[in-house]
């Protein structure tokens, strides 16, 4: 079992600036990409950006410039850092772990059922 807890949401203005954090505890977090997702009410979810053990990183086309994910392997937390934000951002954020086989080298999955472990969400709101 991994256990994520998420901090760092908020209400920031528009333009403004957070940085989420997710604290992995129980397996090998080197074992894990880690992923973030965001959910806006009534939307589905989205994949806001991934991490793997080693640092490559995948994020999507709409939040490139803006989001940044990265990990800190000695403290089991990943953050996503998120600058100029936008009223569309708001939504809540969700951290996630997806298991790496040893040995495995496809890329960083942006489907959220295929990954393996949740946090609670932590929600952000931005204000125009």
């Amino acid at each position: 079992q991994v256990q994520l807890v998420e901090s760092g949401g908020g209400l920031v203005q528009a333009g403004g600036s957070l940085r989420l954090s997710c604290v992995a505890s129980g397996r090998t977090f080197s074992s894990y990409d880690m992923g973030w997702f965001r959910q806006a009410p009534g939307k589905e979810r989205l994949f806001a950006g991934g991490i793997t053990w080693s640092g490559s990183t995948r994020l999507p086309d709409s939040v490139k410039g803006r989001l940044t994910i990265s990990r800190d392997n000695d403290k089991n937390t990943a953050y996503l850092q998120m600058n100029s934000l936008k009223p569309e951002d708001t939504a809540v954020y969700y951290c996630a772990a997806k298991f790496r086989r040893r040995g495995y080298s496809g890329g960083i999955s942006d489907v959220w059922n295929e990954y393996d472990y949740w946090g609670q969400g932590t929600q952000v709101t931005v204000s125009s």
